[in-house]
């Protein structure tokens, strides 16, 4: 061989072996990039491969998940709808890409013509060749990739039109029903825009394709630098998309009816006389332009195109920007409230209907201000709605009496209900006592106990809304575990809440010890255990079932774990609004679930909403604003609604899920909405009808917060029907500050049971107070109007939901100044009134206890024609382990305030003393004396040890209850009351391990230091 072969192979041909190690270098580097290509394309491999797993992991146990819940067709119609969406988004997007690329290049001429650098163009197709294949094929998959994500995401939509229904009203304007402009422009707005991506994508990669196989050429002279085939494909491309958007412009002149313009959402003069018809011509000229383009097919020039184009964008320009702007400013403008009135008539119609805020019983009659006796005593006492226990307040009262535990805890915010109790319905103040694993002991935090021994929380704890106990602590209804109570028996453990772990595994073979941690009795050595014997969760028995929720959740121990046997159940997605969300994606949930004991069991109550923005004229409403208060901003369990803004909202299902079994049942609470029918044909059969919503359900019915939020701030300004009043905007209002909470947000509403002007029995309801809205800079602070909505759903005759939902607006005259809520705790914080039952001032009161001193729900009421102020007033001990107990009560009528130890002592004070009296102003016995006190308690103490010793922990409860009662009887005989300290909240048995061992078990004989 010669020395240019030797050359040309990479050796020298000189020194012994010279070729040969240079062969076997470059053999050598082959095998090495061949193994590093191996090594990357299993890496890439197994990386797919663990994608795959997870996700079919995910998938599979998903399915499972509704299928144990029984809403499979759920689980199956949403797939359907998405994988379709995605199916076809990908194949009209790929397809046309594909299409477009594979037809500039069968159609490349075989040598550009007239060229003058064909070199330079052989040089970039010699690039593209070799990965021609791949990129024809490849380009096409991803943008189709992209397109089948957009289009699978809307899935909603597409539901949403295809099982369309009318309103059976119709829109102002255009005459069309409403249920087009719900259902129907959303879904071919949405075709319009992905049509306009997927052709703009189809002529972009047309132009590239034919650029490079010389079907356009810059070089060429001009008339000849595009082909035949190339101008008639691109001509053919941009005439499609064009038309497409002269749709979009006609489809546009709809959308302006949810569009937010100056003073109102929808058409107002300048759209109606300006903006549609541009959009009218925009689109006559659209359809003209893309007949100049199929024009160069026979003329053979672009010139009719660029003519075309170059009018559409002076078009837009002149008719979407300039021409509406002078009508604004020449023609509106001067004559605003006479052009605008016909199209705010229209706002203020359409809003009140897209609101529900149609049956508003209004009345402006004049408060009374007076504090007279006797009659009014009367009037106040006889409310039964006059809570004292404040629910944004007491939890941490409720932790330290009834917890027991660090690993159970109450909400940050409580729920207000009512019950019958001794045959009378009382207002109550409720909690769940949920399983906090943050509590657990460091030491037992293990996989073993978090998800298979720590399973569920146990109990509800419930206080009487308007009583308390002689030291300001609650007065209990329902406690202790095991759990007492007076609202009837019911399954107290709790499985699924507000709190609970994301997974537990539950469930052992009949016989077996248990193994859960039900709660903690000193009777049994310290803990109480149970089993698992419910249907909720999934099955975990078989290996592959393992395999997948080992893969899902990241933990091996699904696998070698003893404490899953064959029975075990796996509960997860155990919060009750993602429970819900999860069966019904289509609903907008409350941001506020709360427990009912019903059925025997416990039970979460979540109000679902379905919501639009697409409906005509109403006004658009911020969710997230709209629902956000003082107490969303602070607690943890209350949460504002972050889903967007809307200008359709109802309140048309009403959820349950079962505490203990996971449960969920969705029943149709407004049957007439039109949204609901269409979610309903969407998801049949997964809506249950009213009727079959249990009476014992149906009892503890309440109007949602979330909708009143949102209700309340819409009629601060749509209260006004007049267009001409509305547009001046002097009578507008708006919910003030909670004064209670400073700095921290909207005054939140209360559920109260009370009777407003005109209605003569209490009603259970929810209320909220207007003041003037501010304006530059200045705020009025003084009541413009007070807004309740009938909360009690019991069937009436001729009225299946009783007066539920009824708005009753009392409108404050304007030539009465009646305080707002933030006068009132002006005078609260200021006031030098006395009373019969403190020694000092109520500013010297406040002002003692400083900043341990917490002011509770300031709360309004209709009485006797007037409205009466009535605040708790919560005392906290010094130190973090402090925790608040009611010392006083502030009330006021009028500008008349009076203030005193209880609610009782307060009215005396306000408006004299009660002939009949109240549960909380009974004096003691006179012929009763500390020795005697003293004696009882010692007694109770004896019989509670016996008691203990037996394991009968109701009677040491009792026991333990009445000891209590006598040593406060002693405390106030002795006359040491003064201003009470806290007491000890240990009333319940603590689960030493010895049941007998008195220094464990003992409450404290006297009060103590609330620093526990």
């Amino acid at each position: 061989m010669s020395s240019a072969d030797d050359n040309a192979r990479g050796g020298s041909g000189d020194g012994p072996g010279g070729r040969d190690d240079a062969w076997t270098a470059l053999d050598e580097a082959r095998r090495r990039g061949a193994g590093r290509r191996r090594w990357l394309m299993l890496g890439v491999a197994l990386f797919l491969g663990y994608l795959a797993i997870r996700f079919g992991a995910r998938l599979w146990t998903e399915k499972l998940w509704f299928d144990a819940i029984g809403y499979s067709q759920v689980f199956r119609n949403e797939m359907l709808a998405r994988t379709g969406l995605f199916i076809a988004g990908f194949l009209l997007t790929a397809g046309l890409v594909w299409l477009s690329m594979r037809l500039a290049y069968r159609h490349r001429p075989f040598l550009p013509p007239g060229s003058i650098e064909p070199d330079a163009m052989e040089r970039y197709r010699a690039l593209v060749e070799p990965v021609r294949s791949t990129a024809f094929n490849g380009i096409p998959i991803l943008i189709g990739l992209f397109g089948a994500g957009v289009a699978g995401s809307q899935w909603k939509t597409f539901l949403l039109w295809w099982n369309r229904t009318d309103f059976g009203v119709k829109d102002p304007k255009f005459g069309r029903d409403i249920g087009f402009f719900v259902f129907s422009l959303p879904w071919w707005q949405l075709v319009t825009a992905l049509l306009t991506m997927v052709l703009i994508f189809a002529l972009v990669a047309a132009v590239v394709v034919h650029y490079i196989y010389g079907g356009i050429s810059l070089t060429r002279e001009p008339g000849s630098r595009f082909t035949s085939a190339a101008r008639l494909h691109l001509s053919l491309a941009a005439a499609g998309l064009v038309l497409v958007r002269a749709a979009a412009y006609w489809l546009d002149r709809y959308a302006l009816t949810t569009k937010d313009a100056r003073l109102i959402t929808g058409i107002d003069y300048t759209a109606d006389h300006a903006q549609i018809p541009t959009k009218t011509v925009l689109a006559v000229a659209a359809v003209l332009c893309a007949g100049m383009f199929i024009a160069t097919i026979w003329t053979r020039t672009w010139r009719l195109p660029v003519i075309g184009l170059s009018s559409m964008v002076v078009l837009t320009l002149v008719l979407s920007a300039i021409y509406p702007t002078i009508i604004a400013n020449f023609k509106v403008n001067p004559n605003a409230r006479a052009l605008e009135s016909p199209y705010i008539a229209h706002n203020i119609k359409a809003t009140k209907q897209a609101y529900g805020i149609t049956n508003l019983v209004a009345t402006n009659q004049q408060p009374e201000t007076a504090a007279k006796p006797a009659e009014r005593r009367k009037d106040a006492a006889a409310i039964p709605g006059i809570r004292l226990v404040d629910p944004y307040i007491i939890s941490p009262t409720f932790r330290q009496y009834e917890g027991q535990k660090q690993y159970y805890q109450f909400a940050d915010v409580l729920d207000v209900d009512r019950y019958k109790v001794d045959g009378k319905e009382t207002d109550v103040v409720v909690g769940v006592r949920e399983l906090d694993q943050s509590g657990i002991p460091a030491g037992q935090r293990n996989w073993v106990n978090e998800k298979t021994v720590y399973t569920h929380g146990y109990g509800v704890v419930a206080a009487y809304g308007n009583q308390r106990g002689d030291e300001g602590q609650p007065n209990w209804l329902a406690s202790t575990m095991p759990q007492q109570s007076k609202v009837g028996k019911f399954e107290p453990r709790v499985y699924f809440g507000e709190m609970s772990p994301n997974y537990s595994i539950v469930g052992g073979p009949e016989g077996a010890a248990p193994a859960e941690l039900d709660y903690p009795d000193s009777s049994t050595g310290g803990e109480r255990r149970t089993t698992y014997a419910g249907n909720g969760g999934v099955a975990l028995g078989g290996v592959f079932r393992k395999l997948a929720y080992a893969a899902k959740y990241q933990e091996y121990n699904f696998l070698f774990s003893d404490s899953i046997n064959e029975q075990s159940r796996i509960l997860d997605v155990r919060n009750p609004s993602d429970r819900v969300k999860k069966v019904a994606p289509w609903l907008t949930v409350d941001g506020d679930p709360y427990p009912i004991m019903a059925g025997g069991r416990i039970q979460w109550v979540i109000d679902g909403y379905t919501t639009s923005a697409r409906y005509p004229y109403s006004q658009m409403s911020s969710l997230d604003s709209s629902t956000e208060d003082s107490i969303t901003n602070n607690a943890d369990n209350v949460r504002s609604i972050r889903e967007g803004s809307i200008n359709y909202i109802r309140n048309s299902v009403k959820a349950t899920v079962d505490a203990y079994d996971g449960s969920v049942k969705l029943y149709a609470w407004d049957e007439q909405d039109p949204v609901l029918k269409v979610w309903r044909k969407s998801f049949g059969g997964t809506v249950l009808p009213l009727s079959q919503m249990p009476t014992a359900v149906r009892e503890h019915v309440r109007y949602p917060e979330d909708l009143f939020k949102v209700q309340r701030e819409i009629l601060g300004k749509y209260h006004v029907s007049d267009p001409a009043t509305f547009f001046s905007g002097t009578d507008f209002w708006q919910v003030p500050a909670d004064p209670t909470r400073a700095g921290s947000g909207q005054q939140p509403p209360y559920y109260l049971s009370i009777s407003m002007p005109g209605v003569q029995q209490p009603t259970y309801s929810l209320t909220s107070s207007y003041i003037p809205v501010s304006s530059g800079g200045q705020s009025r602070q003084n009541l413009a109007a007070y807004l309740a909505v009938d909360s009690d759903a019991t069937p009436r005759p001729g009225q299946p939901n009783g007066s539920y939902g009824t708005m009753r607006l009392w409108t404050m005259p304007r030539n009465v100044t009646i305080k707002g809520p933030a006068q009132f705790q002006n005078d609260v914080n200021t006031s030098n009134e006395a009373s019969t039952t403190f020694p000092q001032t109520l500013s010297v009161f406040m002002q003692a206890n400083g900043d341990r001193v917490q002011r509770g729900n300031l709360l309004t009421l209709p009485l006797a024609g007037g409205l009466l102020y009535v605040q708790p007033i919560y005392v906290k001990a010094s130190g973090t382990t402090g925790f608040p107990l009611q010392r006083a009560v502030v009330v006021q009528f009028g500008n008349k305030l009076a203030w005193g130890v209880t609610l009782g002592n307060a009215l005396d004070d306000l408006f004299g003393a009660s002939a009949a009296g109240s549960d909380d102003d009974k004096q003691p016995d006179q012929s009763d004396t500390v020795d005697k006190a003293l004696s009882d308690a010692n007694s109770a103490w004896t019989r509670g040890q016996d008691a203990l010793k037996k394991g009968d922990l109701a009677g040491y409860q009792k026991a333990m209850n009445e000891m209590k009662a006598a040593l406060d009887r002693a405390v106030r005989l002795n006359g040491a009351a003064g201003t009470p300290t806290q007491p000890s909240p240990s009333p319940s048995p603590s689960p030493s391990p010895s049941p007998s061992a008195p220094a464990t078990a003992r409450p404290s004989a006297a009060p103590a230091s609330a620093t526990r």
